[in-house]
């Protein structure tokens, strides 16, 4: 994939190119391009692949046992791989192959064109296969004076086309079928061109069929090698990777060293994952294993009145081409190992909000697309490609329950923007103002823009120490204007307003906690984030009220920001500092056995995913134990006995439209992958409430992410089913997280409660 077509944060003024060679206005054009050309398609499908992933896993009674045993498989497999890569060529030779080990592409490549030099190849068909495109055989062979035809729908329409895939698993999900009908319509000068489903997919069948009757080579991928036999297993849609092995009396496998495993008993638990993670099958349309060379005879199909002739499959002649091409590197880097578990499924892909809208040929580089791609195109083609998307990832983490082997995608990303940023910043500038200002241990010369938002706790406290002045220069139009130019803050978002007096300092106002320690059930510390302490302070008295009348002793102490911003933008120095700066602020909290309750959900996410990078184990676990979400904590309070009475009901009334009782409530796409979002819920229900659930995972805003004047409108497109859902809606609508809160707030032009503060009494 181009640079032309991949999206990435910029870098810089918008008068200097970025290292992705687009500026601002560039980009925010392409992605607005892909929005209105390939956005429809590519939402429609990504969307029902995820959906039916739901369905499908849901029907497992062992689904999480299932992705435990494959990630020990290919944990495993990768700590043995220099093994295994021996064995299997043990293997191999042993039934009358040849493995070649390539060390990149070129080499690759090479092995490949003197195979086909030494059949005369005049064409060769291919099965679908990732690590193909990767080495771009296609384009090698072609030089070479070698016809190569895709066999595989997708990637056959992608060939008439003359375009990339833009997705791993369904490569021409962009394609709407009209523009399939008209694409072969213009190719094969067709009066009537099919336009059905079926009719598309016959067309292709009988062209493809007469073409492959002609080949002498067949080329596959290869979804795992089981190094013990040489066995391959090949999981397909379409069943043409059968024909692509039978055809041919030569079949080449091109597969990354990363595919193999121990044994065939291996391939149990990712039949069951793959089609279930990719599409939402609950088996493969074509599920194949082989070990080649395979004994099947060679058809004559200028003779295909004759029985096939017995003997015929001692021509057959195999190789198995592994690729390293930087994977042998990657295991070596506790950072990009975790890449190599991928099992290429593209359930990241369909998970991800912002793939949903603009899919691969945004969010992709030379090769690979979705939220693994940065570590595959990291490791695989390096720092520079990886930067033209990797901002496109903002973290949201939905694609860690979505991954069948559990591989911590948005880790993977912040990591490698982290590397980015240290590429990009010149240690030998001296930003004096930020050194002064701000707490951050990254590097001189960093991205000013990355350094801004990167120390967003930095600029809120002193936001709310200069309100309103700071206000009103915040909505000022040139110093809008200026941000827009100089930082990337669109000027089309709404702000948010510094509050004069902060959580912490309300709370010391009112003299501390209404509830004695000694007339407490339980004592809590209501942890101060950056955006309740200095900005949204109403949903922290709430959260105070609401713990106080069910007997809480509560404490609100001075405490740095979680880190989470810094995190956000890569800089992985300044977000362990705040981490090791936070347990040392709470560890006297934790010493005494007080729970900590955390208001705003990537907050929470942050202490009980991020912090196990960044603190010792042992400290990780300890507040990861005791910290809990408000809202989960309300109903864990309630479960113990406590009063609902002394919660405010329905009848009280939550907002002017609901009347008090009907709710709409969008869960925080970070709550829903440590699984607390439904506590609000169900909280909600107990005390008479009727919620509707918003349908959609991920809002769009992510932070920093909605602000950048690049992702304006594709934030808007990921949030557009909330407006649709939400638009009309008579209910109060309600959110924990606060950008959630901005995104509603500009969707619906209502701002939205905070569930806590539906239920606290009235002050």
């Amino acid at each position: 994939m181009s640079s032309e077509t991949a999206g990435g944060d910029s870098t810089g003024d918008a008068a200097t190119e970025p290292a992705d060679g687009l500026d601002r206005e560039t980009k925010a054009g392409r992605i607005r391009e892909l929005l209105a050309t390939e956005g429809d398609a590519v939402a429609e499908n990504t969307r029902g692949f995820n959906a039916g992933r739901y369905e499908s896993t849901g029907r497992l009674d062992d689904y999480e046992a299932l992705k435990d045993r494959a990630r020990a498989i290919k944990e495993d497999a990768i700590e043995r791989l220099p093994d295994l890569i021996d064995e299997v060529r043990e293997s191999v030779e042993a039934n009358g192959g040849t493995v070649y080990l390539a060390d990149d592409a070129e080499d690759a490549n090479r092995y490949i064109r003197e195979v086909a030099a030494e059949r005369g190849a005049k064409r060769a068909i291919k099965s679908k296969s990732m690590t193909s495109e990767e080495i771009e055989v296609n384009a090698a062979l072609e030089a070479d004076g070698v016809d190569v035809l895709e066999t595989d729908l997708g990637e056959w329409v992608l060939q008439l086309a003359d375009e990339e895939p833009s997705h791993i698993v369904a490569p021409a999900i962009h394609k709407s079928r009209e523009e399939i009908s008209e694409l072969f319509a213009e190719r094969f000068d067709l009066d009537d061109p099919p336009e059905t489903a079926e009719e598309l997919t016959m067309f292709a069948r009988e062209r493809l069929g007469e073409l492959i009757e002609d080949a002498e080579l067949g080329m596959t991928g290869a979804n795992f090698v089981a190094a013990d036999s040489g066995t391959m297993l090949l999981v397909t849609s379409e069943g043409n990777a059968r024909k692509t092995v039978t055809a041919t009396d030569t079949h080449v496998a091109v597969a990354g060293v990363e595919k193999l495993v121990p044994t065939v008993e291996e391939f149990a638990p990712f039949v069951e994952l793959i089609g279930r993670s990719g599409t939402g099958q609950d088996v493969t349309s074509y599920i194949s294993t082989l070990t080649p060379p395979v004994a099947s005879p060679v058809p004559n199909f200028e003779a295909d009145g004759e029985p096939l002739a017995d003997g015929s499959a001692d021509d057959r002649e195999f190789h198995l081409v592994l690729i390293d091409n930087g994977r042998l590197a990657m295991r070596d880097d506790e950072t990009l190992k975790e890449t190599l578990y991928c099992i290429r499924c593209s359930a990241c892909s369909n998970a991800c909000g912002n793939f949903q809208s603009v899919g691969g040929h945004a969010f992709g580089g030379e090769t690979y697309s979705g939220g693994i791609a940065t570590g595959w195109e990291a490791g695989v083609e390096g720092l520079d490609t990886a930067a033209e998307f990797n901002d496109l990832c903002t973290g949201c983490s939905r694609c860690v329950p979505a991954c069948p082997v559990g591989i911590d995608i948005p880790w993977i990303n912040t990591a490698v923007r982290d590397r980015i940023n240290r590429g990009e910043a010149d240690p030998s500038q001296l930003d004096w103002a930020f050194e002064e200002l701000v707490p951050d241990e990254e590097p001189g010369g960093l991205d000013l823009s990355t350094r801004l938002v990167g120390n967003y706790a930095t600029l809120a406290e002193w936001g709310h120490r200069t309100a309103p002045v700071a206000n009103r220069l915040a909505n000022f139009g040139p110093a809008r204007a200026l941000a827009e130019r100089v930082v990337g803050i669109d000027r089309r978002r709404d702000l948010p307003e510094f509050a004069r007096e902060s959580l912490v300092e309300w709370f010391d106002a009112r003299g501390g906690s209404s509830v004695a320690p000694a007339e407490a059930d339980r004592e809590a510390v209501v942890y101060p984030d950056t955006a309740t302490n200095y900005v949204d302070v109403e949903r922290g008295k709430a959260t105070v009220r609401a713990l106080e009348a069910l007997g809480v002793h509560v404490r609100v102490p001075d405490l740095p920001g979680s880190g989470r911003p810094p995190l956000s933008q890569g800089m992985v120095a300044t977000a362990e500092s705040a981490a090791e700066d936070v347990y040392a602020g709470l560890a006297p909290h934790l010493d005494a056995g007080r729970d900590v309750v955390v208001i705003e959900p990537s907050d929470l996410a942050t202490f009980r995913r991020e912090y196990e990078r960044f603190l010792p184990a042992d400290s990780h676990e300890r507040l990861a134990a005791a910290s809990y979400d408000a809202m989960e904590y309300v109903f864990g309070l309630l479960e113990a006995g406590g009063d609902p009475a002394a919660l405010r009901a329905p009848s009280e009334g939550t907002g002017p439209v609901a009347a008090g009782r009907r709710l709409a409530y969008h869960p925080h796409c970070q709550a829903r992958t440590v699984e607390v979002g439904e506590y609000a819920t169900a909280t909600f229900e107990r005390l008479g409430y009727d919620v509707r659930v918003s349908d959609t995972e991920c809002c769009g805003m992510a932070g920093s992410f909605g602000y950048k004047t690049d992702y304006y409108e594709l934030s808007m497109d990921v949030g557009e089913p909330l407006r649709e859902q939400f638009g009309d809606t008579e209910r109060t609508v309600v959110a924990p997280g606060t950008s959630c809160t901005e995104q509603l707030d500009a969707l619906l032009e209502s701002t939205p409660m905070h569930p806590i503060e539906v239920i606290a009494p009235r002050e």
